[in-house]
Order: C-alpha cells, then sequence, then structure tokens
C-alpha cells in the first residue's frame, strides 16, 4: 500500500444516498418558493455541508430559509434512508479487503454525524466503522471545499496528509482534498470526470479501487 490512510467520502461513495437526497432537497427548495430542479441540486449543494445551500439561497434571493429547515430536511431524509438507502455496489468488498491488509481507513462527510450513522446502521456498514473513524463536517468551522475536515481527519487518526488518499464524488470534495496536500481518486459513478478536475485517478466500480491503492 503506498498510503497509511485511506479517507472515504460518505455519501455517492459509500452509501448509494446522493440520488434520494437531491431529489428531496430538490424539492423541499420548490417547495418553499425556490424551484430547484434534481440537475440544480446535483450541480449547486452535492458534495457540500448544509450551510452552503442556506448561503446560495440567500445570495441568489435575499431570502433566508426557514429556522428548522435542516431538521425537516433530514427528517425526510432519514426516513427515505430507512426505506430505499443501500450500500454502493462493491464498497463492502473494498472495506473488507482494508480491514484484513490492515490498512487504516476513515470517513470524512460534508453530512453531520447523525446522517453518518443513520445512513450505516440501515446499509450494515456500521460494522466497519466505529466511533473513531468517523469525522463530520460538524466537527470543524468550515466543510468541503476547505481543508478542515480532511486535516481534522488525518490529524485525529495520526497520519500526515501527505500519507493519506481520499475517495471522493464530488467538486468541493476533490477541492478540499487537493488544498489540504493529500492525494484524491475520484469516484465517476455519479459525477462526470470531468468535474473531478485535479483527482489524480478517475474510476467508476468500486471493484477497480484496491487496485488503484497499490
Amino acid at each position: 500500500m503506498r498510503y497509511d490512510l485511506v479517507i472515504f467520502d460518505n455519501d455517492g461513495v459509500l452509501v448509494d444516498s446522493e440520488p434520494m437526497s437531491n431529489r428531496l432537497l430538490a424539492a423541499y427548495l420548490t417547495e418553499l418558493g425556490h424551484p430547484t430542479s434534481y440537475e440544480d441540486s446535483i450541480r449547486d449543494y452535492m458534495g457540500s455541508a448544509m450551510h452552503r445551500v442556506h448561503d446560495l439561497v440567500l445570495e441568489r434571493t435575499g431570502r433566508r430559509l426557514p429556522e428548522d429547515f435542516d431538521e425537516v430536511f433530514h427528517a425526510r431524509v432519514f426516513a427515505a434512508f430507512e426505506r430505499e438507502l443501500r450500500p454502493v455496489p462493491g464498497v463492502t468488498d473494498v472495506l473488507e479487503k482494508l480491514a484484513a491488509d490492515g490498512v487504516p481507513y476513515c470517513v470524512a462527510s460534508s453530512g453531520s454525524h447523525e446522517r453518518i450513522r443513520v445512513g450505516h446502521r440501515t446499509t450494515g456498514l456500521d460494522r466497519w466503522f466505529t466511533d473513531e473513524r468517523i469525522f463530520s463536517a460538524d466537527d470543524v468551522g468550515r466543510g468541503k471545499p476547505a481543508p478542515d475536515l480532511f486535516l481534522h481527519a488525518a490529524e485525529r487518526m495520526g497520519v500526515a496528509p501527505g500519507r493519506c488518499v481520499v475517495v471522493e464524488d464530488s467538486p468541493p470534495g476533490v477541492q478540499a482534498a487537493m488544498a489540504a496536500g493529500m492525494d484524491v481518486y475520484g469516484f465517476t459513478a455519479m459525477t462526470p470526470a470531468e468535474r473531478l478536475v485535479g483527482a489524480g485517478h478517475l474510476f467508476s466500480c468500486m471493484e477497480e479501487l484496491p487496485d488503484l491503492l497499490r
């Protein structure tokens, strides 16, 4: 292994949550008078912390979202997770191999700790991610594309940034990893390759990842 730590994004990389999350976000914003399509949501918000939704809506419309926006949105997302959420195809095999080989790994997500844990419990990925392997944008002052979250994860895991690789599927995530001085591999199952500019390797199936990490 050329790396001492593999850092996974969560949504779209470990759990197949991006389609349902962005459908629900687009619908809720539209319901509140901010017309948003699924494609708009993917383009503007995928991979970002919730504060970006608030900031962008305020910037574009001059109106603030309701104070309970995050609470209502997450309730809808968690209900959908219980019905529909699945692990990303092939990711359990990747985690099993990393664990068997003794390769350290963790998750660093723009989502809240609650969102990460609900998704992992629903999909069975909680067996691979104990509390000390879970890092959220809630833990730092600035979410992606700032490097803070990845640097925080590396520090807590005791690994220098230059010895880390990040597995990401969003432009803000790729930018954050690069700003942290880490290698980044872009997962293109949902995101067009041309949007993941700066990723050292691009791959579309999780089955490809173990060979890339060697």
